[in-house]
């Protein structure tokens, strides 16, 4: 049974999520996401539930081990965990959402303990294969809260029965587990090569909420690359100038 926990969010793009825990209680995060905690918390470090269990959330990107901060004084303590790039902290109260989200690898940060962490394959073939990042999903099960942290602006979307909406599969942060989940392809041959946007889209059908980031990690990663690349070139580019005109220097 998971534990009601009392939270502040501070900050505005690089946020931090401040969790008040009462005597025996505890919180369940990343490897390396605590920034602070106060004296009388305690972290028991695991797999969070076995060797399976750790190989498991290595498929979603996250880390082999998990740790619990518990509280073992008799007054309340804080316990802080901070966001590992700019974006937004997204609060799911699992007990008003159907006791169970899913949400994308390396999104989640911490939990209520008791929440139930795990991994989700996509029910569809199709979406296994060309999802890209929505393949292997996180599945959050329990009665309390977890946070998640996305990337950019956030929003929020409640799909009606039916209602569909068409996604690039990196901008899913979650969605209830009533959401239908599939790929399309891109329609158009042009549309496919030249639009920018990959070939295939993630389709999600209502009923249910949606969570939706305008930047990705991985897109974020992937103009970083592409900038370092040019530098360097650039920069070897200048070097090798400089050589072929002559300077004393090289």
């Amino acid at each position: 049974m998971a534990h009601e926990i009392d939270f502040k969010i501070f900050g505005d793009d690089m946020q931090i999520v401040e969790i008040e825990l009462d005597p025996n209680e505890g919180v369940r995060a990343e490897a390396g996401a605590m920034m602070y905690m106060e004296e009388g918390i305690e972290m028991q470090t695991s797999t969070g539930g076995g060797l399976f269990k750790g190989f498991k959330r290595m498929l979603t990107g996250e880390s082999f081990f998990i740790t619990t901060f518990l509280n073992n004084w008799t007054g309340k303590k804080h316990v802080a965990f901070g966001a590992p790039y700019p974006g937004k902290i997204i609060p799911l109260d699992l007990k008003t959402l159907g006791g169970e989200f899913f949400c994308q690898k390396d999104s989640f940060l911490c939990a209520a303990e008791g929440i139930d962490i795990d991994i989700a394959f996509t029910k569809r073939l199709g979406a296994g294969f060309f999802g890209g990042e929505g393949f292997i999903l996180q599945r959050l099960s329990g009665d309390g809260k977890a946070f998640v942290h996305a990337g950019g602006t956030i929003i929020s979307k409640q799909l009606q029965q039916g209602e569909s909406l068409k996604v690039d599969t990196g901008c899913i942060v979650a969605f209830s587990n009533t959401v239908d989940y599939d790929i399309q392809a891109v329609p158009g041959f042009k549309n496919a090569l030249f639009g920018g946007e990959g070939l295939f889209l993630a389709k999600l059908t209502g009923p249910g909420l949606i969570y939706l980031q305008s930047l990705p990690f991985s897109r974020l990663a992937d103009r970083v690359l592409s900038a370092a690349a040019k530098g360097n070139r650039e920069q070897s580019g200048g070097i090798i100038g400089n050589i072929l005109g002559g300077d004393k220097n090289y």
